[in-house]
Protein backbone atom coordinates (compact mmCIF):
# COMPACT_ATOMS: atom_id res chain seq x y z
CA UNK A 1 0.00 0.00 0.00
CA UNK A 2 0.76 3.47 -0.68
CA UNK A 3 2.42 5.19 2.37
CA UNK A 4 3.14 8.91 2.93
CA UNK A 5 7.16 8.07 3.36
CA UNK A 6 6.81 6.68 -0.30
CA UNK A 7 5.12 9.00 -1.89
CA UNK A 8 6.85 12.44 -0.19
CA UNK A 9 10.60 10.57 -1.41
CA UNK A 10 8.98 10.05 -5.02
CA UNK A 11 8.07 13.64 -5.40
CA UNK A 12 11.04 15.54 -4.03
CA UNK A 13 13.39 13.48 -5.68
CA UNK A 14 15.19 14.51 -9.40
CA UNK A 15 13.13 11.94 -10.50
CA UNK A 16 10.49 14.34 -11.35
CA UNK A 17 12.68 16.65 -13.12
CA UNK A 18 11.89 19.55 -11.19
CA UNK A 19 14.20 22.22 -10.12
CA UNK A 20 13.46 23.42 -7.10
CA UNK A 21 15.53 26.52 -7.44
CA UNK A 22 13.08 27.35 -10.86
CA UNK A 23 10.39 25.69 -9.34
CA UNK A 24 9.72 28.13 -6.25
CA UNK A 25 10.59 31.23 -8.05
CA UNK A 26 7.71 30.06 -11.16
CA UNK A 27 5.56 29.26 -8.23
CA UNK A 28 5.53 32.45 -6.86
CA UNK A 29 5.25 34.11 -10.41
CA UNK A 30 2.78 32.35 -11.27
CA UNK A 31 0.19 32.82 -7.86
CA UNK A 32 0.46 36.81 -8.82
CA UNK A 33 -2.00 35.30 -11.47
CA UNK A 34 -0.15 36.01 -14.80
CA UNK A 35 1.39 34.39 -16.97
CA UNK A 36 5.15 33.93 -16.60
CA UNK A 37 7.51 35.44 -19.58
CA UNK A 38 10.61 33.76 -19.82
CA UNK A 39 12.79 36.44 -19.12
CA UNK A 40 11.04 37.66 -15.95
CA UNK A 41 11.61 33.79 -14.95
CA UNK A 42 15.20 34.11 -15.86
CA UNK A 43 15.43 37.19 -13.64
CA UNK A 44 13.48 35.71 -10.69
CA UNK A 45 15.95 32.44 -10.45
CA UNK A 46 19.14 33.99 -11.54
CA UNK A 47 19.63 31.40 -13.94
CA UNK A 48 21.06 31.62 -17.48
CA UNK A 49 17.82 32.09 -20.04
CA UNK A 50 19.86 28.04 -21.35
CA UNK A 51 19.29 26.75 -18.28
CA UNK A 52 15.93 28.01 -17.74
CA UNK A 53 15.00 26.51 -20.61
CA UNK A 54 16.25 23.13 -19.98
CA UNK A 55 14.77 22.88 -16.77
CA UNK A 56 11.17 23.39 -18.04
CA UNK A 57 11.71 21.22 -20.56
CA UNK A 58 12.78 18.55 -17.78
CA UNK A 59 9.16 18.62 -16.97
CA UNK A 60 6.72 17.92 -20.29
CA UNK A 61 3.98 18.72 -18.26
CA UNK A 62 4.55 22.50 -18.08
CA UNK A 63 1.74 24.37 -19.78
CA UNK A 64 2.00 27.55 -22.27
CA UNK A 65 -0.05 30.17 -23.66
CA UNK A 66 -0.36 31.05 -27.29
CA UNK A 67 2.57 33.00 -27.09
CA UNK A 68 4.67 30.42 -25.58
CA UNK A 69 4.33 32.73 -21.78
CA UNK A 70 4.11 29.77 -18.62
CA UNK A 71 1.03 29.51 -17.52
CA UNK A 72 1.13 26.09 -15.28
CA UNK A 73 3.64 23.28 -13.47
CA UNK A 74 1.37 22.30 -10.23
CA UNK A 75 0.04 25.74 -9.93
CA UNK A 76 -1.92 26.75 -13.12
CA UNK A 77 -3.86 29.45 -14.49
CA UNK A 78 -5.45 26.99 -16.91
CA UNK A 79 -9.05 26.08 -15.70
CA UNK A 80 -9.11 22.08 -13.43
CA UNK A 81 -11.79 20.65 -10.45
CA UNK A 82 -9.39 22.11 -8.12
CA UNK A 83 -9.91 25.82 -7.00
CA UNK A 84 -7.48 27.65 -5.58
CA UNK A 85 -7.79 31.14 -4.11
CA UNK A 86 -4.79 32.76 -2.63
CA UNK A 87 -4.08 36.43 -1.21
CA UNK A 88 -7.80 37.33 -3.42
CA UNK A 89 -5.76 35.90 -6.41
CA UNK A 90 -8.20 32.82 -8.15
CA UNK A 91 -5.48 29.79 -9.55
CA UNK A 92 -6.09 26.10 -9.97
CA UNK A 93 -3.57 22.88 -9.26
CA UNK A 94 -3.63 19.95 -10.98
CA UNK A 95 -4.44 18.21 -7.90
CA UNK A 96 -6.08 17.91 -4.66
CA UNK A 97 -2.80 17.52 -2.61
CA UNK A 98 -1.04 20.31 -4.58
CA UNK A 99 -4.11 22.91 -2.99
CA UNK A 100 -2.42 21.61 0.41
CA UNK A 101 1.40 21.66 -0.45
CA UNK A 102 1.27 25.32 -2.45
CA UNK A 103 0.65 27.17 0.90
CA UNK A 104 3.49 26.05 2.60
CA UNK A 105 5.55 26.68 0.06
CA UNK A 106 3.93 30.16 -1.04
CA UNK A 107 3.87 30.88 3.01
CA UNK A 108 0.16 32.44 2.60
CA UNK A 109 -3.54 30.88 3.94
CA UNK A 110 -5.86 29.94 0.83
CA UNK A 111 -8.96 28.57 0.24
CA UNK A 112 -9.45 25.86 -1.74
CA UNK A 113 -12.96 24.72 -3.28
CA UNK A 114 -13.18 20.97 -5.10
CA UNK A 115 -15.48 18.32 -5.07
CA UNK A 116 -15.85 14.92 -4.42
CA UNK A 117 -14.84 12.97 -7.31
CA UNK A 118 -17.06 10.06 -6.85
CA UNK A 119 -20.09 11.71 -5.68
CA UNK A 120 -19.93 15.62 -6.78
CA UNK A 121 -20.42 16.84 -3.25
CA UNK A 122 -18.79 20.71 -2.81
CA UNK A 123 -15.68 20.03 -0.99
CA UNK A 124 -14.26 23.30 0.87
CA UNK A 125 -11.35 24.15 2.87
CA UNK A 126 -9.32 27.05 4.40
CA UNK A 127 -5.56 26.45 4.88
CA UNK A 128 -2.84 28.89 7.21
CA UNK A 129 0.55 28.06 8.41
CA UNK A 130 -1.43 26.04 11.60
CA UNK A 131 -2.67 23.46 9.04
CA UNK A 132 -6.44 22.85 8.01
CA UNK A 133 -8.67 25.46 9.47
CA UNK A 134 -11.74 24.12 8.05
CA UNK A 135 -13.08 21.84 6.31
CA UNK A 136 -16.47 21.12 4.13
CA UNK A 137 -17.74 17.73 4.90
CA UNK A 138 -15.14 17.52 8.26
CA UNK A 139 -15.05 14.09 7.00
CA UNK A 140 -12.87 14.96 3.59
CA UNK A 141 -9.97 12.61 2.60
CA UNK A 142 -7.43 12.58 -0.12
CA UNK A 143 -6.40 10.19 -2.32
CA UNK A 144 -2.52 9.02 -3.15
CA UNK A 145 -0.79 6.73 -5.45
CA UNK A 146 2.62 6.56 -5.62
CA UNK A 147 3.68 6.54 -8.90
CA UNK A 148 6.03 4.02 -10.54
CA UNK A 149 7.21 6.44 -13.94
CA UNK A 150 7.73 10.17 -12.67
CA UNK A 151 8.41 11.01 -16.13
CA UNK A 152 5.39 12.45 -16.71
CA UNK A 153 4.47 13.84 -12.52
CA UNK A 154 0.65 14.96 -14.17
CA UNK A 155 -0.14 12.14 -15.98
CA UNK A 156 1.65 9.56 -13.17
CA UNK A 157 0.44 11.09 -10.20
CA UNK A 158 -1.88 14.30 -10.09
CA UNK A 159 -4.36 12.72 -12.30
CA UNK A 160 -4.79 10.42 -9.18
CA UNK A 161 -5.12 12.68 -6.29
CA UNK A 162 -8.87 13.44 -5.82
CA UNK A 163 -10.79 14.80 -2.47
CA UNK A 164 -13.70 12.72 -1.69
CA UNK A 165 -16.40 13.76 0.29
CA UNK A 166 -15.53 10.69 2.78
CA UNK A 167 -13.38 7.62 3.01
CA UNK A 168 -16.80 5.62 1.74
CA UNK A 169 -17.07 7.81 -1.18
CA UNK A 170 -13.92 6.78 -2.19
CA UNK A 171 -13.96 3.15 -1.74
CA UNK A 172 -14.69 2.66 -5.80
CA UNK A 173 -11.73 4.18 -6.21
CA UNK A 174 -9.76 2.18 -3.54
CA UNK A 175 -11.38 -0.76 -5.32
CA UNK A 176 -9.85 0.37 -8.64
CA UNK A 177 -6.72 1.30 -7.37
CA UNK A 178 -5.28 -1.82 -5.00
CA UNK A 179 -1.93 0.46 -3.84
CA UNK A 180 -4.11 3.56 -3.41
CA UNK A 181 -4.81 4.42 0.14
CA UNK A 182 -6.81 7.71 1.37
CA UNK A 183 -5.34 10.45 4.46
CA UNK A 184 -7.59 13.15 5.90
CA UNK A 185 -7.62 16.51 4.65
CA UNK A 186 -5.32 17.07 7.81
CA UNK A 187 -2.97 13.98 7.07
CA UNK A 188 -2.39 15.29 3.54
CA UNK A 189 -1.80 18.59 4.76
CA UNK A 190 1.14 17.56 6.70
CA UNK A 191 2.27 15.82 3.93
CA UNK A 192 2.02 18.60 2.04
CA UNK A 193 3.79 20.80 4.49
CA UNK A 194 6.65 17.75 4.59
CA UNK A 195 7.08 18.09 1.22
CA UNK A 196 7.41 21.86 0.94
CA UNK A 197 9.96 21.73 3.43
CA UNK A 198 12.07 18.95 1.79
CA UNK A 199 11.80 21.40 -1.18
CA UNK A 200 12.84 24.51 0.23
CA UNK A 201 15.76 22.80 1.99
CA UNK A 202 17.33 21.25 -1.45
CA UNK A 203 16.88 24.94 -2.10
CA UNK A 204 19.02 26.37 0.80
CA UNK A 205 21.30 23.46 0.40
CA UNK A 206 21.99 24.20 -3.59
CA UNK A 207 22.46 27.72 -2.72
CA UNK A 208 25.07 27.38 0.44
CA UNK A 209 26.74 24.97 -1.89
CA UNK A 210 26.86 27.31 -4.91
CA UNK A 211 28.06 30.08 -1.99
CA UNK A 212 31.27 27.91 -0.71
CA UNK A 213 34.76 27.96 -1.10
CA UNK A 214 35.33 24.76 -2.35
CA UNK A 215 32.40 25.18 -5.14
CA UNK A 216 33.70 28.49 -5.91
CA UNK A 217 37.35 26.95 -6.51
CA UNK A 218 35.36 24.30 -8.77
CA UNK A 219 34.47 27.27 -11.29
Amino acid sequence: MTTTLDITERLTSEATGLDPELWLPLLRLLAKGQPVELSALVAASGKTTRDVIRSLAAVPDTEYDDEGRIVGQGLTLNPTPHHFLIDGTPLYTWCALDTLIFPAVLGASAVIESSCHTTGVPVRLTVDATGVSSAEPATAVVSLLSPDDMSSVRSAFCNQVHFFASAEAAAPWLAAHPGGTVVSADEAYQLGTTMAHTILQKTISDDQSDASPAAASCC
